[in-house]
């Protein structure tokens, strides 16, 4: 046994006991988790100010602290950027993880705290490899290279106390010099911070390379990948006649189902393995812990607390937020939560949804700001990957990416319109288009009961959109690349528009 493989097994009969204890104990878990965290911060500008020291109870820490949306977290964070210490964490911030977010194009400035990279971050990388280990005793991961697709922003100084730039580029820069040695491509190509120079420099590294693990976001893995197929001359051939040792997938950000059957076609070997993980620039949430489900286990032990709203509570002046010990199966909340990162009961704009409590696992329901609800159908971004993935199958179609809003008749009806745009098109489009329909008919009793004889909502209106045509509208909105993703559902017509103006 090398001594890469030494290391791993100890670390992974340690951290799955670990993993084991506080899916037994999760209340108490996150009780303690609650507890360090105002304990570490009560001395900080943030703790003062909401009297921590005297918060006994959850309770207490409820009533104390409202809910926070990014711009009502944002004086504090400002004046982190400007390098001032123990304002939400204690000492000093010097890393700050840049998201656009996926609904705007205001930046935001994420703190990162060596705790959150150490304790959130880099513990989440260990466990997925943990849990993956645990589960393929005989994986060779470690006889070749891990590929990282990371971002495309290259680290910025904003002042001479900190820096920031994606989170995937924070975490190379911080990564540990053992597991850099596993890292196939170098730190100053993975920093370039141009998206489609930076993909034509990693092809030229990773086509004499021994890839073993891949992780990224599906849709920019995918760009990489055929860039790289097309340079080692194997295109329209499995990516095995170039990497015969690849094993794992670590995908997350966005619905991979839809996305599934691109990687098949890529990677045609059913011992493939596709490893769902939830993290974000605020922190790392949960992963897949049993390859027979898609369901993620939450992770409760990460110095961060969670807190979940119910989506009619939403909109309300104080919302009614649960502890883990309140939420129910199949239920759809608002995800909040207070990190050692100085996060402090911060709604991220994730929705979730529960399909156990014993352990506690969800699956990403979509984003509070990502659905379609014009006309009192509350259509989520999860119904409608399913819908589609669906459609993909009865009809032999493989799609590439998709959008969609509502569309508004005279008459006060309306319909749903979606832009997809396919590497394979369907046998069939009006066949898929029903399917589409059904599905989202069978996911969402809402959406079937405004769509009952056509009263209210009209069948759904697709339009097919040329091969390229989301890569181009992501580059000319400068957001290729990294954590960017394509606006899913959108309650207005702005992002609809702007992709269609492509088609007309």
């Amino acid at each position: 046994m090398s001594l890469y493989n030494a290391l791993a097994s100890w670390f992974l009969k340690k951290r799955i006991y670990q993993i084991e204890m506080f899916m037994k104990h999760p209340e108490e878990t996150q009780m303690e988790v609650l507890s360090n965290l105002i304990q570490m911060a009560e001395g900080t500008a943030f703790g003062l100010d909401y009297n921590f020291r005297s918060i006994k109870s959850i309770s207490h820490f409820q009533e104390r602290i409202p809910i926070h949306t990014y711009e009502q977290l944002y004086p504090y964070i400002n004046r982190c950027l400007k390098g001032e210490p123990s304002v939400l964490w204690p000492g000093d911030i010097e890393w700050f993880s840049k998201s656009s977010g996926t609904t705007n194009d205001k930046s935001k400035f994420i703190p990162v705290s060596p705790e959150s990279l150490e304790d959130t971050h880099f513990k989440g990388g260990k466990d997925m490899l943990a849990i993956f280990l645990n589960d393929n005793p005989n994986s060779k991961i470690f006889t070749g290279k891990g590929l990282p697709v990371a971002g495309s922003h290259e680290i910025n100084q904003l002042n001479e106390h900190s820096k920031y730039g994606d989170l995937s580029a924070v975490l190379i820069e911080n990564t540990p010099l053992i597991f850099n040695r596993f890292r196939a491509i170098d730190k100053k190509v993975a920093l370039l911070g141009e998206w489609e120079s930076k993909i034509k420099v990693m092809a030229k590294q990773l086509v004499n390379m021994n890839i073993t693990t891949i992780a990224g976001v599906p849709t920019w893995t995918l760009v990489l990948l055929k860039h790289v197929m097309e340079l080692a001359g194997i295109k329209g051939q499995s990516l095995l006649e170039l990497w015969p040792n690849l094993e794992v997938y670590f995908h997350g950000g966005i619905n991979f189902k839809p996305y599934l059957g691109q990687f098949e076609m890529l990677i045609s070997s059913p011992d493939m393995t596709y490893f769902e993980i939830y993290n974000a620039s605020e922190g790392f949430f949960a992963m897949q812990n049993d390859q027979k489900t898609d369901d993620l286990l939450l992770m409760l032990d990460y110095g961060i607390f969670y807190e979940f709203i119910p989506l009619d509570e939403l909109c309300k002046d104080h919302p009614r937020a649960l502890t883990i010990g309140e939420i129910e199966k199949d239920v759809t909340y608002a995800l909040v939560i207070s990190t050692n990162g100085g996060l402090w009961r911060y709604l991220i704009g994730d929705t979730v949804r529960f399909t156990s409590i014993s352990p506690y696992k969800i699956k990403i329901a979509g984003r509070t700001k990502h659905f379609i609800n014009a006309f009192g159908e509350e259509l989520m971004v999860g119904n409608a990957s399913a819908a589609l993935a669906e459609a993909c199958a009865q009809t032999g179609a493989i799609l590439e990416n998709y959008t969609a809003a509502p569309i508004f008749y005279n008459d006060g009806q309306g319909a749903h319109e979606w832009a997809l745009e396919f590497s394979k098109p369907p046998s069939d489009q009006a066949r898929f288009n029903e399917v589409l329909d059904l599905e989202l008919k069978r996911l969402n009793s809402d959406y079937e009961a405004k769509r009952y004889e056509s009263m209210v909502l009209q069948p759904p209106v697709v339009r097919v959109m040329p091969v390229g045509t989301f890569y181009d509208w992501m580059k000319t909105r400068r957001k290729l690349g990294g954590q960017n993703k394509v606006p899913r559902l959108s309650n207005t017509r702005e992002h609809l528009e702007s992709v269609l103006g492509y088609w007309r």
